[in-house]
């Protein structure tokens, strides 16, 4: 194993000279900077990582707290969790990933053990109880989602409001008058989870916008339980003609109960997915969608959060914009019997 003291006799320098280098504490001239950095490339060494924590009193990790619930789509959550450790390693930075539902004991062990320099938070809830303790630290953080309250916060979401109206103005468009949202499990809502709820307003006030009439009914997913969410939707508004699905697991059990029905998709009912696009592309039938940009949320939160380490961030809240891709799933409404 490499050590210190042979990069600095590599490069011709003292060893206090390559501490200096890695840390940063002292002006180095360029060309013994380079000189030095040439040597630990060249042979490969790697800084102990408890020392190097002791001398700048940084353990250069980033906590990432996404609790991996059964109600949720987990395959999403990690695309943004790789996207936020691929990010964090191109600016030297590694990520502690923290799944349990600690809820705010998470946030109190990260900031009072100096684990980690900064803090990432996903599954955000409107009322979140982690968030007092955020604005009580000093110690960088960044969301993941959408609180209600975004006070001394900085956040990172798609913009789930304009993800829903844009769904409803796509429907409406085609001539659809009856919408059925087919939601995520009963437990999603009743935590008041930032994205579910958010989606359901924007796509609730602009129907109303448009003259839309909309039922809105959570489902576990899986077979049996949309079944009885699409038995129940069709005995209340046998009308129904448009579909918004915000459930990934319920996609493919939706179209194929739809085909037993009798109903044609695009040509009976129309059908929106919110979710990622190999979902859509690889559904039964090609859904017209709207993708989960899980890469840029993750890279965006990184990003923000390094600028805050660096001194240079300030609370901020970004809203990626949402993009409705058509494919084979939505068509103009059927006439009217």
């Amino acid at each position: 194993m490499v050590t210190l003291a042979e990069v600095a006799q590599h490069a011709g320098v003292s060893a206090s000279t390559v501490s200096y280098v890695l840390s940063g504490k002292r002006s180095i001239s360029v060309s013994t900077r380079q000189r030095v950095e040439r040597s630990i490339q060249e042979l490969g060494y790697h800084p102990n990582a408890g020392a190097r924590a002791l001398a700048s009193s940084r353990s250069n990790i980033i906590a990432l707290m996404v609790p991996l619930r059964t109600d949720m789509y987990v395959p999403v959550m990690m695309e943004i969790a790789i996207a936020v450790a691929t990010t964090a390693r191109a600016h030297g930075y590694d990520v502690l990933l923290l799944t349990g539902e600690e809820g705010p004991d998470a946030v109190r062990r990260v900031t009072g053990s100096g684990l980690a320099d900064a803090m990432i938070l996903m599954d955000v809830e409107l009322d979140d109880e982690r968030l007092p303790l955020l604005r009580e630290t000093d110690q960088p953080s960044v969301l993941i989602g959408l609180p209600a309250d975004t006070t001394g916060l900085t956040c990172v979401d798609l913009d789930f409001g304009a993800t829903g109206a844009l769904c409803a103005e796509h429907l409406a468009l085609l001539g659809h008058r009856d919408i059925a949202v087919i939601g995520e499990a009963p437990a999603v809502y009743e935590r008041h989870t930032g994205f579910a709820e958010r989606t359901l307003d924007g796509l609730r006030s602009r129907s109303r916008e448009l003259g839309l009439r909309v039922l809105h009914r959570p489902c576990e997913g899986g077979y049996d339980a949309m079944a009885l969410t699409l038995a129940r939707i069709l005995d209340e508004r046998p009308g129904t003609t448009g579909f918004v699905v915000q459930n990934e697991s319920a996609v493919e059990p939706l179209l194929a109960l739809l085909r037993q029905k009798g109903r044609a998709v695009p040509e009976d009912v129309s059908v929106i997915a919110i979710c990622p696009d190999q979902v859509a592309t690889q559904a039964s039938v090609r859904l017209t969608s709207v993708a989960i940009p899980a890469q840029d949320m993750g890279r965006h939160a990184v990003e923000h959060l390094i600028a805050k380490l660096e001194g240079r961030g300030e609370d901020d809240v970004v809203l990626i914009a949402p993009e409705l891709t058509v494919r084979a799933s939505t068509g103009p409404a059927p006439a009217a019997p």
